[in-house]
């Protein structure tokens, strides 16, 4: 029986139109014998508008759901991951070729490893690409690096949350992602750090599409009052994973 990575992606309207392109992202990915992957996409909502985006594949599962904002979508997402690893893919990203595969190896190869994030580029509308400073090393990230990196650095995550891969249990355990408007990925990102090990993989694994859409573009993404509230409570639960000294993987007896 085939081991299975599941993609998990959040959908709004005026994203649907970029599925095509994460879609043929997935198909290209290489796998290693027995591994096999399967996609599911939630719209945060239940519109007409982002069906007919959705691909005609047997590994798509495509499911709608009350709008909440994509921490709830792809929460929701969750109850049809049934693999061993969740790998978060949004609607108007791309994976690079081989992404999947160094993500597959990573965790099998430590059990320590709780989550792998890999390096990403921005993709921008004329099609070219753009990296960023300040990358941690090729390796493990050790529990408590992301959290101060990010109070030390404006929060800005030290590796990007959209390029996660992670244990579903883990996942599951921490309840997925935080019911935050924004910042939702980045409060997983750091309860992860918290309690677990990670890893960075340095090659590049994620095209992070820029486009006047994004909803991280808009406005009130950057209203200062919600920013302080987002990242205090971001901060707050991390800081509490921490001092409970909970950790995955659980140590034995």
């Amino acid at each position: 029986m085939s081991r299975r990575v599941v993609i998990v992606t959040a959908v709004h309207a005026p994203s649907a139109v970029f599925l095509a392109d994460a879609h043929a992202s997935l198909c290209a990915q290489e796998l290693p014998a027995g591994w096999e992957w399967h996609w599911v996409i939630q719209e945060d909502g239940t519109t007409d508008a982002v069906a007919p985006y959705v691909p005609d594949d047997d590994r798509v599962t495509f499911r709608q759901g009350r709008p909440g904002g994509p921490g709830v979508a792809r929460t929701l997402a969750l109850a049809h991951a049934d693999g061993d690893y969740v790998k978060i893919l949004d609607a108007d990203d791309q994976l690079t070729p081989g992404a999947l595969a160094r993500d597959v190896a990573a965790l099998e190869a430590d059990p320590t490893i709780g989550w792998a994030t890999s390096r990403a580029l921005d993709l921008l509308p004329d099609g070219s690409t753009l990296g960023f400073p300040g990358d941690p090393g090729h390796g493990p990230v050790e529990r408590g690096t992301v959290l101060d990196f990010w109070k030390a650095n404006d929060f800005r995550a030290q590796v990007h949350p959209a390029t996660l891969c992670v244990r579903r249990d883990l996942l599951l355990a921490l309840g997925g992602w935080m019911a935050l408007p924004a910042s939702e990925d980045t409060g997983l990102l750091l309860a992860l750090g918290a309690v677990s090990r990670g890893w960075f993989s340095a090659e590049v694994g994620l095209l992070y599409r820029k486009w006047e859409g994004q909803v991280t573009g808009q406005a009130p993404h950057a209203d200062p009052a919600e920013r302080a509230a987002r990242t205090a409570v971001v901060e707050a639960r991390a800081r509490a994973l921490a001092e409970l000294r909970w950790s995955h993987p659980v140590a034995a007896g």
